[in-house]
């Protein structure tokens, strides 16, 4: 005897990657992904992923050249790799925060990017410093291809959230689909 397996709704998802600010409402998009601190107060955010940190890393043949930086200001002076976002109107400047001090810096350099993986792959061979996130990180510093440096500058802030219009009468299914993806300690 065959046992029919219950039926649920088809949902159709489409993800758009895109690194700048996109207004999801003027684009008519169901939702969007951010850091919690650029969800607009407007919008209905429901956090999707962990608490997270960013790191300030080099190859030991970089640090072999150059002395690590010993405060933010330092970056100055080293060859960095930088970062361009559409949304921050150029390259990215790189955040810092201690003892409730914030700073921003400016670096300089000689690659510039606008993906992560592009940014690691030139930071494990050795060509400047880069300020990637913690966890695509991680695994290179266990295994000594990378250095931390800076560590204490760089606190953990909120995580991704997915959000919406709070005006927006959400589906069944796209109320599936944040249950699904709500993020639980």
């Amino acid at each position: 005897m065959a046992t029919l397996l219950p039926h649920y709704p088809q949902i159709k998802v489409e993800l758009i990657t895109d690194y700048g600010l996109t207004d999801i409402v003027a684009e008519r998009y169901d939702a969007g992904v951010r850091l919690g601190e650029q969800v607009a107060k407007d919008m209905v955010a429901v956090r999707i992923g962990p608490d997270f940190r960013m790191a300030v890393v080099g190859a030991p043949s970089y640090f072999a050249r150059r002395a690590a930086p010993k405060k933010p200001q330092d970056l100055t002076a080293h060859d960095c790799i930088n970062i361009r976002l559409p949304t921050y109107g150029g390259l990215y400047a790189w955040e810092f925060e201690k003892r409730g001090r914030e700073l921003k810096v400016r670096v300089d350099g000689q690659l510039v990017f606008n993906a992560v993986a592009l940014r690691l792959t030139a930071v494990l061979a050795g060509l400047g410093l880069a300020y990637l996130p913690e966890d695509q990180v991680q695994a290179h510093l266990a295994d000594g291809r990378l250095i931390r440096v800076l560590d204490d500058w760089c606190p953990p802030f909120s995580g991704y959230h997915l959000y919406y219009a709070s005006r927006r009468q959400p589906t069944p299914a796209f109320a599936l689909l944040v249950n699904a993806l709500r993020y639980r300690d």
